[in-house]
């Protein structure tokens, strides 16, 4: 499904500015210039202004016209910088995606942005060897995608969120928070409604008739894939088919490649939920080595939609991640802390969107 046309306008002013086409003087086009060249109405215009200027990217000055903003990010010693800190970003495509956008709008915003991925899990101080290249290059803000997967995932965020707040970095968090539901941290979070996309998802396999859902995850459940695997829940506990018919819901945690568990998945399901398009992926190779055919045997739907979901051998029905308005919102949200705008830590959980393809069967013939 297309973004809507404002979105769209939105996007290409903003690639058109990353260029640098509207320097020296910064002026956009104004809104009835806009009206005649995308051919829209004038509020379609002028909320495609309105989100570059939610976004921090442009000011409107009354009389004058839009401008791209110029943020007090140069400073007299030099260019400001922020961190990306991203130390499992090897486990998702996704986090690479919002990295790439954050690093795009560190560029519009005129920040150097140093990167920080990952290290190895025999330093003595993982923590301190992670915040140590910030710390020494005085950066003003970081970007921080928790660990999720490391043993010591609790201990490690802990200790890297508070080693950069005794410093005075300002730091967002991406994807998750650094305690464990119900506990929220003090800083802001941005990233996709884990549990009700989860739900979605469920909902969906539902309405099309699947009464035994599977939710496949791997053996370590991230709590991201607990928060789906909670709405995924909750939907098949509340649905009502016109037959009341129950409904039953089990989890699974295991490699995707697993032949035999797989087999006998497959034969007490009619659908299965995976807990990211990586696994589902596996999983569809899985089920043919094993004669079982997608959809008409078994219907499947993962999470993420990256960008190989639709070029599987079956085209995959999953929940879009919104990464760039993730990106948008947690640069916002990064400026606002760097400028000491005051305002209570915000957790900011955007939509999922399902993307129906072929393998959840919604196309077959009944």
């Amino acid at each position: 499904m297309a973004d809507p046309k404002y979105k769209q306008i939105a996007q290409e002013l903003m690639a058109e500015i990353t260029a640098g086409k509207y320097q020296p003087t910064g002026r956009l086009p104004s809104e009835a210039q806009l009206v005649k060249r995308f051919d829209v109405s004038r509020p379609t215009a002028a909320l495609a202004l309105r989100q570059l200027q939610d976004q921090g990217l442009v000011v409107r000055r009354a009389g004058s016209g839009s401008f791209v903003r110029h943020h007090p990010g140069k400073m007299e010693s030099g260019q400001q910088q922020i961190g990306l800190l991203v130390p499992e970003i090897n486990e998702t495509e996704i986090l690479e995606v919002i990295c790439g956008d954050l690093a795009r709008l560190s560029r519009l915003h005129d920040f150097s942005l140093l990167w920080s991925a990952g290290v190895d899990d025999d330093s003595e101080d993982i923590a301190r060897t992670l915040c140590k290249p910030f710390l020494d290059q005085n950066v003003s803000g970081v970007f921080f995608a928790p660990f999720e997967l490391h043993e010591q995932s609790l201990e490690l965020n802990q200790r890297i969120t508070r080693q950069l707040r005794q410093a005075g970095v300002s730091v967002v968090l991406l994807d998750r928070d650094i305690h464990p539901f119900p506990s929220r941290s003090e800083f802001d979070l941005v990233g996709i409604d884990n549990f009700a996309s989860g739900y979605l998802a469920a909902s969906h396999l539902l309405k099309l008739g699947c009464r035994r859902l599977f939710f496949l995850g791997p053996p370590l459940a991230a709590p991201t894939i607990l928060h789906r695997i909670a709405g995924a829940r909750e939907a098949a506990l509340t649905y009502q088919g016109p037959r009341e018919q129950d409904i039953q819901f089990d989890v699974q945690r295991l490699q995707a490649d697993d032949d035999k568990t797989v087999k006998e998945i497959a034969a007490k399901s009619d659908a299965i939920i995976c807990s990211n398009d990586r696994l589902a992926a596996t999983l569809m190779q899985t089920l043919a080595r094993l004669g079982i055919a997608v959809p008409s045997d078994i219907r499947l739907v993962g999470f993420d939609d990256v960008k190989y979901a639709q070029l599987l051998t079956v085209p995959l029905t999953t929940i879009h991640q919104p990464c760039r308005d993730i990106a948008m919102v947690a640069f916002r949200a990064m400026l606002d802390s760097i400028e000491k705008v005051v305002v209570p830590p915000r957790h900011c959980l955007l939509p999922g969107q399902l993307i129906i393809r072929e393998s959840c069967g919604a196309y077959l013939n009944h």
